[in-house]
């Protein structure tokens, strides 16, 4: 059974950085598409970024292009989420999944393309 496992949100200021990380057990994470949503408060659940299963090539949000970085560390089976120059609207639960369907990759930025989410994580940023 794959298992999910989000750690590191918290309360940031403006301007900060977080480094979000989703430990990955039951399968590889090279093997899957994985990927970062969040969901604000009052908001549908957004896409923010995603690596492919066997290579690094990643995809952003245009939101957080520039700011986000997506890593993945496949000797401890965890993928990263590093946060620089927050903003308030960065605001939102971020949740980790991870992708194995056949269409997975070609729909990395749709929910419906994951198989196994996280249970969330909580990230503040304070004006």
């Amino acid at each position: 059974q794959v298992q999910l496992v989000e750690s590191g949100g918290g309360l940031v200021q403006a301007g900060g950085s977080l480094r979000l990380s989703c430990a990955v057990s039951g399968r590889t994470s090279s093997s899957s598409l994985m990927g970062w949503f969040r969901q604000g408060p009052g908001k549908k659940r957004e896409f923010v970024c995603a690596i492919f299963a066997g290579d690094t090539s990643t995809e952003y949000a245009d939101s957080v292009k520039g700011r986000f970085t997506i890593s993945r560390d496949d000797a401890k089976d965890t993928v990263y989420l590093q946060m620089n120059a927050m903003k308030p609207e960065d605001t939102a639960v971020y949740y980790c999944a991870a992708g194995v369907r056949a269409y997975s990759a070609r729909y990395y930025d749709e929910p419906n393309a994951y198989n196994y989410w996280g249970q969330g994580t909580q990230v503040t940023v304070s004006s």
